[in-house]
């Protein structure tokens, strides 16, 4: 068979294709990068945008396999598909539908490099029983509306086996599951906004778990279930809304984080541990919206029975269009896959960076070629600047990992609440990323593996947390990203340059978007973004652009209201 190309869809939330050619080249973006609207679900329309963004799609595919989920675009099926042809498909190509959890599989499983595992998909909900594209019986008393919310796999080499899942009956007075669980949970804490549970995370660590009277969540072998007393507080709304200048208000829901927070791993595990009985097997993948728990991540790789663990760097929907990729190129052209999301995540469209930025807005900017970036953006940072770096292609992932970040000095506690205050506009008690040196991560970090994706919380040593407390959440976890010393990037040689003038080989790292909004795609959004910030400067090699009206570093703020 001749090398064919195969395009792979997500039409749910979270909407982002992924591009696999005829050479086994992988391209992959969340729609939220481009549209600019954060959390953007998948609909007409989406493919003229993606192919402005990613030309090699454009009338190249010779497979399309799309994933929807329980939403009703299913019903205008006909109209995508119609898309579809008109801009993507070529002439006699085919066009297949794979159900959720299949999807959030094969995200996984097959990245991972494992030769067998276990794999756990766990999130708010599926697909409908009808639409599953996997060998799995119903269990009796079940239809084909039943919701997936859980699905449990064994996979050797090429065989995947389904040997358990959950399923809900959609009635949303009595919910079922994990995903379902921390939604609830948000929803009590910060009811505004969709995608709010990595607030409720970070928050987890300021409460008190003992404070509440509120039982362990029911777990029945591979089911999860939700008490009742967990219910009726649910049907409070109100009662622990998070409000940062009360004092009270903030504690109630620190102390309702941290119970939920702590039922959830514990819940978890037990599901670890009864997934590790029926497969006996030793590594494990984890996918689904659940998989962006980091604190509970952490927890798995160290107390679960499973001696690896692989969650992808996008185990959420947006991963699901790389997962329909996939299957497309295994299953439907019979091709081996070589894609391996270990290494990095640098799966956006490759930006033009041009030899001028002439073309661009550069009102109220000055653009500079310094002859050694990295060394001055060091020099900047240990002069307490915080600085934004965008460099090649974008991060599949919700994590900016390097190549879409903002930079800053972790020396200084004020930092990360300057950061949190006045960069990105959000709560200030939000954890900040530490970016290592990776030979050098155990002299700060409990770590025995690469962490390379900001996956998983970690325990610091002790001199680390006066070293670098910015960086260092209050329970002495941290969300560690190391960078390996090859592929060399300027990420990689910006850490080595503070390194050698600080002897810290760790940086702090968060993500380059104000608030609210979608982490920066182009370089058009890099601008923009910047002229918002009070940030000193922004490295888009091989330029270092800083505002002719220089704001005030977070030390000369301080300085001035004190």
């Amino acid at each position: 068979m001749k090398p064919s190309a195969v395009l792979g869809i997500n039409r749910t939330q979270d909407g982002s294709v992924c591009f696999i050619d005829a050479q086994g080249q992988l391209w992959a973006v969340q729609k939220e990068r481009l549209s600019r609207v954060k959390h953007h679900w998948g609909k007409l329309g989406d493919v003229a945008l993606y192919a402005q963004h990613l030309p090699q799609i454009g009338a190249a595919a010779d497979v399309v396999v799309e994933c929807y989920s329980s939403d009703t675009e299913m019903a205008r099926i006909d109209d995508y598909h119609a898309e579809l042809r008109a801009l993507v498909l070529k002439q006699g190509g085919s066009i297949h539908q794979i159900s959720h959890h299949l999807a959030h599989l094969y995200s996984a499983y097959f990245p991972s490099g494992f030769a067998a595992s276990a794999v756990m998909v766990l999130d708010f909900q599926g697909s409908p029983a009808r639409c599953f594209t996997e060998d799995y019986p119903l269990p009796a008393g079940w239809d084909g509306d039943s919701l997936e919310v859980a699905s449990f796999y064994h996979c050797e080499g090429g065989s995947i086996r389904c040997i358990a899942k959950q399923l809900w009956n959609g009635d949303r007075r009595r919910m079922v599951g994990l995903g379902a669980f921390y939604q609830s949970l948000t929803q009590m804490i910060f009811p505004k906004f969709e995608g709010q549970e990595g607030k409720v995370m970070g928050l987890a660590p300021l409460g008190d778990a003992t404070t509440l009277d509120l039982p362990p969540l029911e777990v029945r072998g591979h089911e999860v279930f939700i008490p009742d007393a967990w219910h009726a507080l649910f049907r409070q709304p109100g009662d622990y809304f998070y409000q940062a200048d009360d004092a009270e208000r903030f504690q109630r829901a620190a102390n309702l984080a941290a119970i939920g927070q702590k039922v959830y791993e514990d819940a978890l595990l037990q599901l670890a541990d009864w997934l590790h009985a029926q497969t006996g097997q030793t590594a494990l993948c984890l996918a689904g919206g659940c998989g962006l728990n980091c604190s509970a991540n952490g927890k798995l790789v160290a107390q679960s029975p499973f001696t690896e663990v692989y969650i992808p760097p996008a185990p959420g929907d947006g991963g699901t269009a790389i997962g329909c990729a996939l299957y497309g190129q295994i299953e439907i052209l019979g091709q081996s896959s070589q894609f391996r999301w270990t290494e990095n995540d640098y799966l956006g469209p490759e930006p033009l960076i041009p030899a001028t930025l002439d073309d661009h807005d550069l009102t109220g900017l000055i653009v500079e070629q310094p002859a050694d970036l990295p060394a001055t953006v060091a020099h900047l940072l240990d002069g307490q600047c915080a600085v934004a770096l965008f460099e090649g292609r974008s991060e599949m992932g919700p994590r900016a990992l390097g190549h879409r970040s903002i930079l800053a000095d972790p020396r200084h506690d004020a930092m990360r609440v300057w950061i949190n205050r006045a960069v990105k506009g959000r709560e200030v008690y939000r954890p900040l990323a530490p970016v290592v040196l990776e030979e050098l991560a155990g002299d700060y970090f409990q770590v025995r593996r690469p962490m390379r994706f900001m996956q998983y919380a970690v325990q610091t040593l002790p001199h680390a947390r006066t070293a670098i407390p910015a960086v260092v959440h209050v329970d002495g976890s941290a969300r560690v990203q190391m960078v390996p010393a090859h592929p060399v990037s300027t990420y990689r040689q910006i850490i080595e340059c503070f390194f050698a003038r600080t002897g810290v080989p760790v940086l702090l790292d968060t993500s380059f978007n104000g608030q609210e909004e979608p982490i920066v795609e182009t370089i058009a959004d890099a601008l923009a973004a910047f002229r918002k910030m009070p940030l000193q400067a922004l490295a888009l090699p091989p330029f270092l652009i800083h505002k002719q009206a220089r704001p005030a570093t977070w030390q000369e703020e301080s300085n001035q209201e004190s």
